[in-house]
C-alpha cells in the first residue's frame, strides 16, 4: 500500500471489509447504477421521441442530459466510496442529497414538463433516495469519518 492510499484510507481495512459496511457499499452502488441505466435510457427514449413536441420539449432536452451527466458522477463517486475512498463519500452524499431536492422541484414544477418525465424522475429520485439513506446511515458516517 502506497503512502497516498495510507492517507487516503483513515480507517482500518477490515471496517471497510465488515459484511455490513459491504452490503450498504455494494446497495448504494448499485442504486446509483439503476440510476444511471435509467437516465441512459430516458435519454435514449428523448432521441427517438424528439419529433413529437409534446413529448420532448427543450425542458426535457436539457434535463435529460444533465441528468445523464450527474448520474454517470453519481455512478463514479459510489464506485470510488466503495474502495475506500472519503473525498468520494464526501462527494456522493452532497451530489444525491442535491438530485433528491432538484428531483422533487421537477415534479412540483406545473406545466415544464411532461407526465412521463416526471414518473421516470420520480423512479430516479426513489433511487437516490435508497443512496441517500445508506450513505448518511450510521454505519457509513462512522466509517468515513474524520479521526
Amino acid at each position: 500500500m502506497t503512502e497516498k492510499t495510507k492517507t487516503a484510507l483513515a480507517f482500518r481495512v477490515e471496517d471497510l471489509t465488515h459484511p455490513r459496511s459491504l452490503k450498504a457499499l455494494r446497495s448504494a452502488k448499485r442504486l446509483a447504477g439503476g440510476y444511471l441505466a435509467i437516465s441512459v435510457l430516458t435519454l435514449a427514449a428523448i432521441i427517438v421521441m424528439r419529433d413529437d413536441a409534446s413529448v420532448v420539449n427543450d425542458a426535457v432536452w436539457v434535463r435529460g442530459t444533465i441528468v445523464v451527466a450527474s448520474a454517470m458522477l453519481t455512478f463514479a463517486f459510489a464506485a470510488r466510496t466503495a474502495r475506500g475512498s472519503r473525498g468520494a463519500y464526501r462527494r456522493l452524499r452532497i451530489a444525491s442529497g442535491v438530485m433528491v431536492v432538484a428531483i422533487a422541484c421537477i415534479i412540483a414544477l406545473p406545466g415544464t414538463f411532461p407526465m412521463w418525465m416526471k414518473i421516470e424522475q420520480g423512479v430516479c429520485g426513489l433511487a437516490l433516495l435508497g443512496v441517500v439513506l445508506l450513505v448518511n446511515g450510521p454505519r457509513m458516517r462512522a466509517l468515513f469519518a474524520a479521526k
